[in-house]
This record gives structure tokens, C-alpha cells and sequence, in this order.
């Protein structure tokens, strides 16, 4: 059975929802997000550990320079966020852009939206238990205990906290966005002052003279600031949670525009305001890979203990990106399933109303990752962190499609756009498809991991073609039942 007949059946029994077609994934939520946790969301996708300490090893990489990287991708990232803004107004559903590349690619579209996008959170919990293990090592009171183990406790801790309830889960957002604004927002504010006074920072008197007398804004020419944008795009992951959490609050209508609109000048204040302050309080060759670049100017500058705070804080954002990735593939794999293209188990609801099958399975595979810990603890995380590239760029790449069918459909009187839009249809998507295709081929230039995730997308277009073919009869079934349901 295709997805036109089901939809056209579902337009016949149901006049009112003609181009909105209902996702079964949708029902049995409660709707306890409210205002606060959906922009506090949107600030914790938009502020993560590839600023807090990525940003070290490409400034040394890229320079100065490293700002115009960030706003370009932000840039980028922006649009991707506003055309998913405009389709949860059009129709809020927990599914997101599952549903969406349901509606507008078909089965098919959403079955690859869905698991590609479950590739990259289930990866992505893997990177961060490994982090959080990590950083928790970084006391001496805990370098005894195994790697494995913290990595474990730490993928307990977070589990529960998203199987009691949305609620919880929101609460935990918020504050966990509340410590990283903070944190961030008082670095600045340390860094204004030292270039308003004029504080020399190890031994070099912040200013413009810090970038034109070591090099300038490109130190070591532009290729690197190119080739770091694939890092730069994976640092703007989770931007998408908005849209998955859109179908959890009462007020989408007026929650997702302000939360939306708030991301582009958040990323331009912390993202280039952070990078374009630590470019001019140190030489971009002083910062380095692995050290958190604000804890780099403030052991300059002789604060105390910058490193046992900026590690917590570090912490408390890879426990965020954790908690959000399971919260995230619970509604996904929730949607999936009620259409019959994942495991009948992750449809399974608790009495809080959290879909729990869905959370315990990306939570199993992040065991996988506790078992890598165990094997390969010095390699772990930048084994999982590339893969988790693919799935990310392939789920903006799906958002951006899905928006320029649906604008199509809109232009033929099929739906209604609402008045929260993207502009400059359709050249803003394709834009935007080519720079996040460009970023993953940017990867090739990557000898030791890049090249080989590349080398695994034909392995994984394998393992989705053969998946397919294992769910297809399912996924007719669950259209026939629906087809049935709506001629009745």
C-alpha cells in the first residue's frame, strides 16, 4: 500500500487535517514541557563540548579565523533549525523529522531518517560516557576507578533521569543550560575586562595586535579554516531537539518561533563572541587540543582552580548531550515503530508516559560503548565521535528536503505554510544541502579516522538496504490497518 493512497484516504475521512495527516507516534504524551525547557533546550543544543573544548585544538589549527568558521556553519545551522521550526508549526509532532520525511519523502524517506538519525545519538552517547569518564578521571579521588565503570554509572544516572518523566527531563535541561550560559557568559565578561584594562595575558597584551603580529586572521592559510568546518558543523548538533521537544509542550505555536529566532544570536554571541575574544587575549598557536581554550587564558592569567571548574562544567554538558540523546531516539524510535519500520518494543509507553523501549535501546547500545571502554579506552571516543558525523549531516540534509517538498506542496495549494517561514525557497535548502555535503567530503582530508567513516557510508547503505527489505511487509501491514481505519 503507498503513503499517497493512505493519504488520500486520510484526506477523504478527514477533511479538517487535508495536508496535515496525523503521525501515530504522536499519541499518549503529555505535555509538560513548557516555555522555559524548550528555549533552554535550544541554548544546550547550541552550546556543547565543541565549544567548551573543542575550540582549543582549532584555533591552533585554523586561527583567529576560526570565528568566520563558526558563523558560516551557524549560519547554516540557522536555516536548518528555522525550516524544521516552520514544519513543527505546520504540524508538532514528537517524531519530528521522522514524521515529516514520512509525509514527504515517504516510508522509505523516514525509515533512513530514523535510523541514520539513531546512528548518530547512539554514537554520540557513546562519545559521551567516554568523555564524562574522561573528565571525571581529571580527580585524583576517581583515577582509581576504571574507565568502564564511570562510564557506566554515568549511563545509569542519566537513564533514570529520562525514564520518570518529560518533566524531569526538562528540569535537567534547563539546568544544566543555566550552567553552561553561566559559564560562558562569565568568561566573556573576564575577557572584556582584560582587554577594556588592558591585563597583560601571558604576557601578551590583549588586542588586535595578538592576531596581526602572529600571523593575522588566517596564520596558516584558508585551507585549514575549511577543513575544520566539518568539526565546527558536528559542534552545532543537537540544535534539532527543538523539534522533537515541540511535540511535548502545550504551546508550540508560540513556544518554537522565540526559541528558533533565539538561536541565531546566541550562536553569534557565544560561538563567535567566545572565539573572537580568546583569538585577542592569546596568540591562536598557545591554545591546544584536548585543554579547554578558556581554561588556557585563565591559567594565564593565574585564576585558581580553572581547571577543576571549566572540567565540571565540561562534564555537565557531556551529561546533557547524553541525556538529550536518549530522550531524542525515545520519540524517534517511538514514531518508527507505530508505523512498523523499528522493533514493536520501542513503541512501549511507561505510566509516566515516556517511551521507554526506544530509551533502552539506544541505552544498549551505549553499554556497547562501555564495553569499548573496557577494550579501548584511549581510542574510544574519536572512534565513535566520526561516525556520529555521518548521522547528524544526513538529518539536516533529510530536514531541508522534506522543507522544500513541503514549500512545492504549499505552492500547489496542497498545505499551508504558516507565517513562521524560511525564506528564498528553494535555493536556501539546496544551499545548504550542498555546504553540509561539502563538510562530510571535507573528512576525506582526514587520513586516520576521517577517510575510514567515509569508507563505512557504502556499510551502512548496505545494512539499510537489508533492513528494509526486513521491515517493508510490516510497514505495509501498519498502512493497510491505517487505510482500514480511516474508510470506516
Amino acid at each position: 500500500m503507498s503513503k499517497d493512497v493512505v493519504e488520500a484516504a486520510a484526506v477523504a475521512a478527514h477533511p479538517q487535517t487535508t495536508g496535515s495527516p496525523a503521525d501515530a507516534g504522536d499519541a499518549g504524551y503529555s505535555k509538560d514541557l513548557k516555555a522555559r525547557h524548550v528555549n533552554m533546550i535550544a541554548i544546550g543544543g547550541a552550546i556543547g563540548t565543541g565549544l567548551l573544548l573543542g575550540a582549543g585544538g582549532r584555533l591552533h589549527d585554523a586561527g583567529p579565523a576560526l570565528a568566520l568558521a563558526y558563523l558560516v556553519c551557524g549560519v547554516f545551522a540557522f536555516f536548518v533549525v528555522r525550516a524544521l521550526g516552520e514544519l513543527v508549526l505546520y504540524r508538532p509532532s514528537s517524531g519530528s523529522f521522522v514524521s515529516y520525511a514520512r509525509e514527504f519523502l515517504g516510508e522509505k524517506g523516514a525509515y533512513v531518517a530514523g535510523w541514520m538519525y539513531f546512528l548518530n545519538w547512539s554514537t554520540t552517547g557513546i562519545a559521551d560516557i567516554t568523555a564524562i569518564a574522561l573528565y571525571t578521571h581529571y580527580w585524583s579521588m576517581f583515577t582509581s576507578i576504571p574507565q568502564w565503570v564511570l562510564a557506566l554509572i554515568a549511563l545509569a544516572v542519566v537513564l533514570a533521569v529520562n525514564l520518570i518523566s518529560v518533566k524531569i527531563f526538562g528540569e535537567m535541561e534547563f539546568w544544566f543550560a543555566i550552567v553552561k550560559v553561566a559559564t560562558i557568559v562569565g568568561f566573556m565578561a573576564i575577557g572584556i575586562f582584560l582587554l577594556a584594562t588592558q591585563h597583560k595575558v601571558g604576557g601578551s597584551t590583549p588586542g588586535l595586535d595578538v592576531i596581526s603580529q602572529h600571523g593575522g586572521l588566517f596564520p596558516h592559510g584558508v585551507l585549514p579554516v575549511v577543513l575544520v568546518m566539518q568539526g565546527v558543523i558536528f559542534a552545532y548538533a543537537a540544535l534539532e531537539l527543538v523539534g522533537v521537544a515541540a511535540g511535548e509542550t502545550a504551546e508550540p505555536q508560540k513556544v518554537v518561533p522565540r526559541a528558533v529566532n533565539s538561536i541565531m544570536w546566541r550562536v553569534g554571541l557565544f560561538y563567535v563572541g567566545s572565539v573572537v575574544l580568546l583569538a585577542l587575549l592569546l596568540p591562536s598557536s598557545i591554545y591546544k587540543s584536548g585543554e579547554s581554550p578558556f581554561v588556557t587564558v585563565l591559567s594565564q592569567i593565574g585564576i585558581p582552580a580553572a581547571g577543576d571548574v571549566m572540567n565540571l562544567v565540561v562534564l555537565t554538558a557531556a551529561m546533557s548531550s547524553l541525556n538529550s540523546g536518549l530522550y531524542s531516539t525515545g520519540r524517534i524510535l517511538r514514531s518508527m515503530a507505530m508505523a512498523g519500520s523499528a522493533p514493536k518494543f520501542t513503541a512501549r509507553m511507561n505510566r509516566s508516559q515516556v517511551p521507554y523501549g526506544g530509551i533502552l535501546l539506544t541505552c544498549g547500545v551505549c553499554v556497547l560503548g562501555v564495553g569499548l571502554n573496557y577494550l579501548m579506552p584511549a581510542q574510544a571516543f574519536e572512534i565513535v565521535l566520526e561516525i556520529a558525523s555521518l548521522g547528524i549531516i544526513s538529518t539536516w540534509v533529510i530536514i531541508m528536503l522534506c522543507h522544500m517538498i513541503f514549500v512545492r506542496r504549499a505552492k500547489q495549494g496542497l498545505v499551508t505554510r504558516p507565517k513562521f517561514q524560511l525564506k528564498g525557497s528553494p535555493v536556501t535548502e539546496i544551499v545548504t544541502i550542498v555546504f553540509l555535503l561539502f563538510c562530510l567530503g571535507m573528512m576525506w582530508n582526514d587520513p586516520e579516522v576521517g577517510r575510514k567513516t567515509l569508507l563505512l557510508i557504502p556499510l551502512i547503505a548496505v545494512a539499510l538496504i537489508v533492513g528494509w527489505f526486513g521491515v517493508r511487509r510490516r510497514v505495509a501491514q501498519k498502512a493497510d490497518q491505517e487505510l482500514g481505519e480511516l474508510t470506516k
